[in-house]
């Protein structure tokens, strides 16, 4: 999918922003995978790089959205042109989203670094975050190749996300109730579980910006959801 523009400046400026997406994008990639590095193998040093780099993430998100509100002004994009922009636009927002969400994980390791972790959950939160990054790439390849079936793939796939959280959410439930002295570290894993989901939503949501960004249309399908948290802790009471 290519259009020609006659200006080879405006060419210039959208290739740019093609560039800029995959800059933040690899950096949000990064700053995810060595969160789930520092939590898994306790290392306070990565967890604090981790949580300085996010920095630059958040630079790279005004800066986007500044060249993008310029590019709207000075060229006047319509159609598919408008909605690379803002696609660009809405892209960045839920990258920084993720960094954010990749920066709690890496504070949260600061918290229970020197406590004994489960291994049985540990190695289900390694899988959640395996298949977190994954869903990640694949939705920022999607968008660099204007891939509409790998971004439905990555659409579909929340479920599995979902699926892994409900499940360290009714382990960490249980180690909770089996022994108060548990709590405080399950309650910092339950929040690294969440916020491992919420990343899950947001490569989600890229996907869906990436499908009306390349076809013109949204995704008319229910989106898929399994996250049952709520009612198991219900059930609980």
């Amino acid at each position: 999918m290519t259009t020609e523009h006659i200006v080879r400046s405006y060419e210039d400026e959208l290739a740019n922003l093609d560039r800029q997406i995959a800059l933040m994008g690899g950096l949000t990639e990064k700053l995810v995978g060595q969160a789930a590095d520092a939590l898994h193998y306790k290392d306070v040093d990565l967890a604090k790089s981790t949580i300085s780099s996010d920095a630059k993430i958040d630079e790279l998100e005004i800066e986007i959205e500044e060249q993008a509100v310029t590019m709207i002004a000075r060229r006047q994009p319509m159609a598919l042109d408008l909605r690379q922009i803002i696609a660009a636009v809405k892209i960045t927002s839920d990258l920084e989203r993720i960094g954010d969400l990749g920066k709690n994980i890496a504070k949260r390791t600061l918290s229970i670094h020197s406590e004994k972790q489960p291994n049985q959950l540990m190695h289900g939160m390694k899988n959640m975050q395996e298949l977190a990054l994954t869903q990640l790439k694949n939705v920022l390849d999607a968008y660099a190749e204007r891939d509409t079936q790998k971004a439905l793939q990555v659409w579909r796939a929340d479920e599995e996300i979902d699926a892994i959280y409900n499940s360290l959410f009714r382990e960490l439930l249980t180690y909770m109730m089996e022994d108060p002295r548990n709590i405080s570290l399950c309650t910092h894993l339950l929040f690294c579980a969440k916020n491992l989901e919420r990343i899950g939503d947001h490569t989600t949501n890229i996907a869906e910006t990436v499908h009306y960004f390349v076809l013109g249309t949204t995704i008319t399908q229910e989106r898929p959801k399994g996250d049952q948290t709520t009612q198991m802790v219900a059930d609980k009471l």
